[in-house]
This record gives structure tokens, sequence and C-alpha cells, in this order.
């Protein structure tokens, strides 16, 4: 049962990663509604998940990411800041990385663990449900990457560490603002795809760090290698399917669905079954 567990969370990851909705929120609310082990399927396996996207976004994004690396001699010369080309493309994400960077260290620990719980996750996908409503409605979209300024790249930035709070959603806060700053639906979400590349690879060299240190069994180790496995097959297709999505459609039936499962996730509270 514990491996069927590890295979749905697996699949819950891979599509809720990339999907407005928050993987956090739904891996939370999974083992709630379903009653999983959260001891053997906690946190530790929620970033094993994250590798599996991680590795997805970047085999996906895999010439994106070339480009930035050869890149990387250029921020030791001028201009400081290019108008254009990969060196420009470079520095918006190494300013947008900034944020998560910085919430990331004052959240750590105990703040962090206190924050991963059910009614957290109900209020924030409610919360975000209602931006991306908000967005979808105001302004023109017209914009791609290369449009994007540097006090924007920094505003996605900041939406992305907001998304360190469970029901958040990092690529919904981080593609809200990319589109509050005037860039198409997938001209955003690709941003912040790329964006979360670094942020996904610190977290899981964190956590990794404190496995190392603790052990790990052989059974531990098959069920963090399902729920890899799982999600990075599934967050390929998910990334894959839902930029030909956001090319003609609108955010609104995420954003619904989030608002939907927050008031399941209040009512099962009230209830008295979590």
């Amino acid at each position: 049962m514990i491996y069927l567990a590890a295979l749905l969370l697996g699949i819950v990851q891979g599509l809720t990663e990339f999907l407005p909705v928050s993987s956090s929120a739904h891996l939370i609310l999974a083992r709630l509604f379903f009653g999983w082990d959260a001891g053997r399927l906690g946190l530790p396996f929620d970033v094993a998940c994250h590798v599996g996207t991680l590795a997805a976004v970047v085999v996906f994004f895999r010439a994106d990411l070339v480009e930035l690396a050869k890149a990387i001699p250029e921020l030791a010369r001028p201009p400081l800041w290019p108008a254009e080309g990969p060196g420009r493309r470079l520095r918006l994400i190494i300013l947008g990385t900034i944020p998560v960077v910085v919430a990331g260290l004052l959240l750590a620990g105990s703040i962090e663990d206190a924050l991963r719980t059910p009614w957290v996750a109900a209020v924030s996908l409610a919360a975000v449900a209602v931006l991306l409503l908000v967005v979808e409605r105001v302004g023109r979209r017209t914009g791609d990457e290369a449009s994007l300024s540097a006090p924007a790249a920094l505003a996605v930035g900041v939406a992305q560490a907001a998304a360190l709070v469970p029901g958040v959603s990092r690529s919904g806060a981080t593609i809200t603002a990319g589109m509050f700053s005037g860039l198409r639906r997938d001209a955003a979400a690709r941003f912040s795809f790329v964006l979360g590349v670094p942020a996904i690879l610190a977290a899981a060299g964190h956590e990794g760090l404190h496995l190392l240190r603790a052990g790990m069994t052989l059974d531990e180790a098959a069920l963090f290698l399902v729920g890899m496995g799982v999600s990075g097959v599934v967050g390929y297709l998910t990334i894959k399917y839902f930029l030909r999505y956001l090319a003609s459609h609108s955010l609104d039936v995420f954003a619904w669905y989030r608002l939907a499962l927050a008031v399941v996730t209040v009512w099962w509270l009230l209830g008295g079954r979590g």
C-alpha cells in the first residue's frame, strides 16, 4: 500500500508542480484525505518528488539552460546590463532568484514546518485563486521574455519566494506576477519554469544533506525512487501540454478548482476529519 501511495503522490507532484494549483498543498491534502503515512512520505519524500520534476524541467528546457550556461562568462564583462541576448536573460534569472534565497534562509527549520498545515494550504489556495481571476481581467498581456524588465523579474522572484507557503503555488504566483508585468501567459510560464530550476535544486540539496546525515534504508530509497521517477515523467508531459494550453486558454479553470479545493478542505477540517 505504501508503494501505491508513493506512486500516486509522484503523479500528484508531477501534475501540480507546473499547473498553478500548488504541489505542496496537494501533497499535504492527499495525506490528510487518504490518511497516508506522513512520516515515511513526509517532507524528504516531497523533495525527492521535486527532484523528479526538476529533471523534467531540465530536460524540457535543456536548450535554454545550455544557452544560459554559455552566457555565464558574460557576467564578468561589460556592459553590466545588456539590452538583449542570453546574458540579459541570465541576469534576470539571477535577480529573480535572490528573493527565494533570502526567504528560504528566514523560513528554514521550525517556521517552515509550522506552515505545512491544511489550514494554511486552504487559505493560500483561495487567496491566489482570486489573484488568478483578477489578472485575467486587467491589463494588456502581449510581451515575451525579451520584454521583461529588471523590476518585473524581481517581482516574479518575490512571488516565487511567497510560494514557500503551502497552497500559494510557485507556478501560480510567478505566472500571475509575470502577467501583471505584461507578459503573455505562455511567456510568463516559460520564465517561471526556468526561474524555478535554482530554487528546486537548492531545496533538494538542502534536504539531501539531512538525508545523508540521517541515513536511509533500502525501503525508503525505493519509495523515493518511485516518487522521483513518476513525478519526472508526469512533470515533463505536464510542461509540454500546459504551455500549449496557455497559448489560447485562460487560467480561470485553475482558479475555480483552487477555490473548490479550499472549500472542501475547510469543510473536511471543520467536520473533525483532520
